[in-house]
């Protein structure tokens, strides 16, 4: 693992959250996409080397709704950057790791991304993430 890739916050309403974002950082979201696959609304925002990703739910039962009806809104998971994800997957699963994902999958900002299970890294979603090739 090279570094923290970003962080993720669980938000329940993108437009209030990003307005919230923008004037405590001092910056404007620079991209925000839809993840179908995930049921989310992604925005990110970059501070320096450090980004903050907000993830709102398009479904109540998509993952993020769920996270938040159990949690509440806040830290969702903390995501790092790897080299080579499959890698990384197989060293991680022959330490013992559950592995949410199997293989990766396309996530949001052009990463190829993967979940460990929290149950294993006490109570903190992992995720991996790569540059996914154009």
């Amino acid at each position: 693992m090279n570094k923290i890739e970003h962080i993720g916050i669980a938000v329940k309403d993108i437009d209030q959250a990003n307005t919230v974002y923008e004037k405590l950082l001092g910056v404007p979201p620079y991209k925000q996409e839809v993840v179908e696959s995930e049921s989310v609304i992604t925005s990110f925002f970059k501070i320096g080397n450090n980004k903050i990703e907000l993830l709102a739910s398009t479904k109540d039962d998509g993952p993020i709704g769920k996270f938040i009806a159990k949690k509440g809104e806040g830290i969702h998971h903390i995501a790092f950057d790897v080299d080579d994800i499959e890698k990384e997957m197989d060293r991680l699963d022959k330490e013992g790791f559950q592995l949410i994902n199997k293989a990766p999958k396309r996530g949001a900002d052009n990463k190829l991304v993967a979940f460990v299970h929290p149950k294993d890294t006490n109570s903190v979603l992992i995720e991996l993430c790569q540059e996914a090739p154009l």
